[in-house]
């Protein structure tokens, strides 16, 4: 692959802000990155001039159920594809497919399909985002916060069922969110993270307690946080009140204006900082599609006015792409540098592998969105290659 040089009039690392940057890539990694003036241009290197833009890591997506009209549950190279696609030309350049409780041998299924078709990202494809494994969303959910989870598939958490599922993930497994409050909920925690699975709480109805030994136990994110959980009180403040006041624990949130209204948004903040603090998607097949009927696992949504709902009404994941939730929290007054950590390096330092993904440093892989001074999404690069509009 030819040398590139990306030339902008700024890169937010995101953890520094370089005025002036140059980033020199090759075979799909930064080979260095500084200030225009401080390094040389290598021969017969394709130079990217964009003064006006900001270069930015590309975006990390740790909870995506689909895009582009295709789900994670079809667990097909081909529905992996054009979700990767989809996202991709929103600045996302990594995600982690998300499942959504079904049966136990559909699990087994979808999980061997994803892996499958994991591996069968070829590095000769077209540029698009790269799956990184897997996030097991349920079964081991509490029914009394199951949003659309099927009420039918839920089940205990148990270190057995958990074993069948890492089995069938073929080592794709990276999260696993559970109610920790249920029974077996410890075993299987402690299980999980002796396999090296990050423990997310949610759909949970746990009390302030039961989230506290959870994190003890390991757990340390909590996912979609204020949406399908007990809700705070003064008296009982729930797994929220443990999730906003330990240190230990990293926070995701749907930031598409209509899981999370802005207060609260404002309250996560100020509770855990912008280093705590991970956007995420939990996008389903309608992201980037019109308004219609779309599948989310076995469950049937009906998308209107960019919202997804089941036939009960419930909100049923998001049409969000993670550069809008960018956009959200800038909007909120978030620096952008902020925004974009929550978006690329938190995500990627929540699955250990910051110094590759969700960072504009040497030796990271060359993913690189490139924003306009709202940041809005002008071009983006994976691994080195330009995702085309």
């Amino acid at each position: 692959m030819p040398s590139l040089a990306i030339h902008t009039g700024r890169a937010l690392t995101p953890l520094a802000e370089i005025p002036d940057a140059l980033i020199l890539v090759e075979d799909g990694q930064i080979r260095a990155i500084g200030p225009r003036g401080s390094l040389e241009l290598p021969p017969g290197a394709q130079l990217v001039h964009a003064p006006a833009l900001t270069a930015a890591p590309g975006f990390v997506d740790v909870h995506i159920h689909g895009a582009a009209g295709r789900d994670a549950m079809e667990a097909t190279p081909d529905a992996l594809g054009v979700m990767a696609a989809c996202v991709g030309r929103h600045g996302t350049t990594s995600f982690v497919a998300t499942t959504v409780s079904a049966s136990i041998a559909q699990t087994q299924r979808s999980l061997g399909g994803l892996a499958g078709a994991i591996r069968e990202q070829p590095a000769n494809r077209g540029p698009a985002a790269e799956c990184l494994g897997v996030h097991l969303e349920g079964p081991f959910l509490n029914a009394a916060r199951r949003g659309v989870h099927p009420a039918e598939h839920l089940i205990a958490p148990s270190p057995a069922v958990l074993a069948k599922f890492l089995a069938a993930a073929e080592g794709f497994a990276r999260i696993l969110t559970l109610a920790p409050e249920l029974e077996g909920a410890a075993e299987t925690i402690t299980a999980a993270r002796a396999a090296g699975v990050v423990v997310a709480m949610g759909h949970t109805d746990a009390r302030y307690g039961d989230a506290l030994r959870a994190i003890e136990l390991g757990a340390r994110h909590a996912a979609h946080v204020f949406n399908a959980m007990r809700p705070f009180s003064h008296r009982e403040t729930g797994v929220i009140g443990a999730v906003l006041t330990d240190a230990r624990v990293t926070a995701e949130v749907i930031a598409d204006g209509v899981h999370v209204d802005d207060p609260a948004l404002r309250l996560l903040l100020a509770a855990k900082s912008a280093e705590q603090v991970l956007l995420v998607s939990d996008g389903t097949a309608a992201t980037a599609m019109p308004d219609g009927t779309y599948r989310l696992g076995s469950i049937e949504v009906t998308v209107n006015g960019g919202v997804c709902r089941n036939h009960e009404g419930r909100i049923a994941g998001s049409t969000l792409t993670l550069d809008r939730a960018v956009r959200r929290m800038a909007a909120l007054g978030v620096p952008a540098a902020a925004a974009v950590q929550m978006a690329s390096f938190n995500p990627a330092r929540l699955l250990g592998i910051e110094s590759r993904k969700g960072r504009l440093a040497q030796g990271a892989d060359a993913d690189i969105a490139l924003l306009d001074e709202n940041l809005n999404v002008a071009r983006v690069f994976a691994r080195g290659r330009e995702i085309q509009a």
